[in-house]
């Protein structure tokens, strides 16, 4: 009996083989044809087979990811007056050489497979993590992502992170949420300050030549401007046709024959970062737009000109380093307008026929969109 069991079992396990094999077989063949698709949600950190063909080079994309930590630079304690620096200097000394920081949050699609040519104007909007209430203003209204005169409008936001322990974790779910939620967050793993507003700007440029070189137009500036993008693309396109985007252009609020503040104060720059008492011609920082050749040339000089802290002084910095020049535009007001006394500040007259204007709180930005936007409106 038990040797009959045996056989038996034996040749169940044979029939179990002849069937089991081929179908394993049939397995392995289709998933070598047919991978897994990648996942949609772009906030994963996306593994080589995952990436498009259609993008850069793997190395590069990769190295946004994989950038190992950056050490300070201890040798700085024998700079002469150090030791009396506000102590937020002192870390941008000793920090200033980290150029790269890991991506947290990636927008690997976001300009699709052809980088980006199908956009006309990228909009780069700086903004930290705990401003939620400004972005979802933004997202309704100016920064919407839609076509205007036939030419595509996209946006970025561009943050670092907020906080520490529990709060730097709960402010980074908050961003992971928005991301895959509108799919239109880059984050970088460094702490959110005045003073590293300049890395953030380089970071971007980073990343805008791996991901997206082929945007046409860029508008970079603050979470809390009121940007009339309609305008903008209307200039850029221009009464005779579009401005080349493959040539110089940087545009907005000029500022010329200015220099570090010495004085102790958010702006204060001391001799131990600068020497110099002048700047390059640079535009306020509220909000310029460049092309997408000056892009370019500003990331490529951002690799041998030092980090400085003011970011909008850095940008002329870089682009002296070129020999080229930032230009002015009318339109361009970060100061805010220059309107007669006893007069409405929020008239939407006054707001139709500008580029940019610096500084809105959410519920006027809604308002006001809506206002200049309504044809009924007779100025």
């Amino acid at each position: 009996m038990f040797f009959f069991c045996k056989m038996r079992m034996k040749r169940i396990g044979t029939y179990l083989i002849l069937i089991v094999a081929p179908c394993l077989i049939v397995i392995l063949l289709w998933t070598s044809q047919h991978p897994p698709p990648p996942p949609s949600n772009d906030v994963q950190l996306l593994t080589q087979d995952q990436l498009s063909p259609n993008m850069p080079p793997a190395v590069s994309r990769r190295s946004l990811h994989l950038w190992p930590p950056c050490h300070r630079n201890r040798s700085m304690v024998n700079i002469t007056g150090f030791s009396d620096l506000p102590v937020r200097l002192q870390n941008f000394l000793s920090y200033r050489h980290c150029k790269h920081f890991p991506l947290i949050l990636d927008l690997p699609h976001k300009c699709g497979v052809t980088d980006g040519s199908d956009i006309f104007l990228l909009l780069v909007i700086k903004s930290q993590p705990e401003n939620y209430e400004r972005r979802q203003a933004l997202r309704a209204t100016w920064a919407e992502e839609r076509k205007h005169n036939g030419a595509w409008i996209r946006r970025v936001f561009i943050s670092g992170t907020s906080g520490a322990n529990l709060q730097k974790q709960r402010m980074n779910q908050l961003m992971e949420v928005e991301n895959r939620n509108y799919g239109d967050i880059l984050q970088w793993d460094f702490e959110e300050s005045f003073l590293n507003l300049t890395l953030k700007q380089v970071l971007f440029l980073e990343w805008l030549e791996d991901r997206c070189p082929r945007a046409h137009f860029l508008l970079n500036g603050d979470d809390d401007i009121f940007a009339h993008t309609d305008n903008m693309v209307e200039y850029l396109q221009g009464v005779n046709g579009s401005l080349d985007s493959d040539e110089h252009l940087f545009v907005g609020s000029l500022m010329e024959g200015t220099g570090p503040v010495r004085e102790p104060n958010k702006y204060f720059v001391p001799v131990q970062v600068q020497e110099s008492d002048t700047y390059p011609a640079y535009c306020s920082g509220g909000g310029y737009l460049l092309s997408r050749h000056t892009a370019k040339v500003l990331f490529e000089m951002s690799k041998s000109v030092a980090l400085h802290p003011i970011d909008d002084a850095y940008m002329g910095m870089c682009l002296a380093r070129a020999g080229l020049k930032p230009s002015s535009h009318v339109g361009v007001n970060p100061g805010g307008l220059r309107l007669p006394p006893k007069v409405d500040p929020y008239d939407p007259c006054f707001f139709k026929e500008v580029l940019m204007v610096h500084r809105f709180q959410p519920h006027q930005m809604f308002v006001l969109w809506d206002q200049v936007h309504d044809p009924r409106l007779k100025c």
